[in-house]
């Protein structure tokens, strides 16, 4: 017997409190063997507002958790392991066709869990919310109340570069992001 990954639909909002319940009728059912998994990707977002640095998990996937299961023939689920799923409160079904789960491809399997060994060895990235050609408003420093219009983001340093018209004339000027408003 093999062993394949299955999405399931889950009420969203609602994930983390299914894949509990979940994972508790397993273990209460003895049934660790067949699902040896389950997992709801999430990646961590850090956001300034206001000074304050605030750093908290975004699921990647909202609605889904998805399921490692030990599989019979033709990636046929058990059905002990079915049922066991279906009447789990919360859950919705699997992802398929005809009523037929249908397992995620070894390519989608490696790159949902490279990107979570990857979201665990870096630091957060900084979401900043503006884009190249966005036009601002500067809120603090030297050029308070001035209009920019922004011309690079470096999501890396929380950092962007706008142009100022001082005199005139276009300057850039690097800030940090929670110094701008969106116009």
């Amino acid at each position: 017997m093999a062993k394949a990954w299955f999405v399931l639909r889950v009420q969203s909002g609602r994930e983390d409190t299914v894949k509990e319940a979940l994972w508790k009728r397993i273990q209460t059912h003895d049934l660790e063997s067949k699902i040896s998994t389950l997992m709801v990707p999430t990646e961590k977002i850090t956001q300034i507002k206001g000074g304050q640095r605030r750093t908290y998990e975004r699921k990647t996937y909202p609605g889904y958790i998805m399921a490692e299961i030990e599989c019979g023939d033709q990636n046929a689920i058990p059905d002990d392991v079915w049922f066991l799923i279906q009447e789990t409160p919360g859950v919705g079904d699997f992802l398929g066709a005809y009523n037929k789960p249908t397992p995620m491809s070894p390519q989608d399997v490696d790159r949902m869990l490279f990107r979570e060994a990857d979201q665990l060895a870096q630091e957060p990235q900084v979401k900043i919310d503006f884009a190249p050609g966005d036009r601002v408003k500067i809120k603090e420093g030297t050029f308070e109340n001035f209009d920019a219009v922004v011309e690079e983001v470096y999501p890396a340093k929380g950092l962007v570069k706008v142009i100022v018209t001082i005199f005139g004339r276009p300057t850039p000027v690097e800030l940090e992001y929670w110094k701008l408003e969106a116009i």
